[in-house]
């Protein structure tokens, strides 16, 4: 598939970029759906409510995209960024003229660090408890998710370990030669389980659960899945495997499966409520 949808001029669109932002509509709809049906964390007002989704929204798209660049280049590419420190920020490439080639490169735990970061900002300047927040925010975003793992598909990048299931696809390596073997959709996979199973396992249960409950279950759910499927991803090229048959993936992972269990210890050793409906 061609990862570009059309060019103005010099500046391609591609549909990686475009995919980000059918993600971040679909979280904010979702978002607004709770709010008209009435769902609400804690003592908030409907009208307190609307203003801070509105005005952490942006916060929280800034968060995850500055998050999720550093954390690439933190995680997973650091020696060669330092060799080049301007390429951290700049999406042009002025070798042998001048190139628009985007900012290569997102990580999805660097996003979730930027996002978690905006909301401990957010909730301390206006006075919410901050598990309450991310578990109205929680249930909202794998929907979301899946588009972003769309994204990596058409592009033909993050594909799996050679296979030889009857689904296997060929992809093509860095000179944009395809290899001669099939591959996993590891993709696909990551879009099925940590987008959409993972969305009908927490929204149903977004009104259910004491507070940080859902949050929980979202890094215990994204993070078993991904480790899981980290098994069928080819690994990073420049990282190889971490510690022993582990990747960066499941190294970060498993930071947020013990994360999700500490926040359920702690729900179970204090009396909260729920999103109210």
């Amino acid at each position: 598939m061609n990862p570009k949808i059309f060019s103005i001029g010099a500046f391609p669109v591609m549909w990686y970029s475009m995919m980000y932002l059918v993600a971040f509509t679909i979280a904010y709809l979702l978002m607004k759906l709770r709010i008209t049906r009435g769902e609400k964390p804690g003592a908030m007002t409907a009208e307190d409510l609307k203003k801070n989704t509105e005005d952490f929204f942006y916060q929280g798209v800034l968060g995850i995209i500055i998050g999720a660049r550093m954390g690439f280049v933190l995680f997973y590419d650091f020696a060669w960024f330092m060799q080049e420190p301007w390429k951290i920020i700049l999406p042009f490439s002025l070798e042998g003229g001048f190139t628009y080639t985007g900012l290569s490169g997102m990580s999805y735990h660097g996003g979730l660090a930027g996002l978690m970061l905006a909301f401990l900002l957010f909730c301390r300047k206006r006075r919410i408890p901050m598990l309450e927040w991310t578990d109205f925010m929680a249930p909202c975003i794998p929907v979301a998710y899946f588009f972003g793992r769309v994204g990596n598909f058409i592009n033909g990048e993050l594909y799996g370990r050679m296979t030889g299931v009857s689904w296997g696809m060929y992809f093509k390596d860095d000179s944009g030669v395809f290899y001669n073997y099939l591959r996993h959709p590891s993709q696909v996979y990551e879009a099925l389980f940590e987008g959409i199973i993972l969305f009908f396992i927490l929204w149903p249960l977004r009104n259910r659960m004491k507070t940080g409950g859902i949050t929980a279950l979202y890094f215990l759910g994204y993070g078993t899945f991904r480790f899981v499927i980290e098994f069928f991803r080819e690994p990073d090229p420049q990282l190889g495997f971490i510690l022993g048959p582990f990747s960066m993936g499941q190294m970060l992972c498993s930071f947020m499966i013990i994360a999700g269990i500490i926040i359920l210890k702690y729900n179970k050793t204090k009396s909260h409520g729920s999103i109210k409906s």
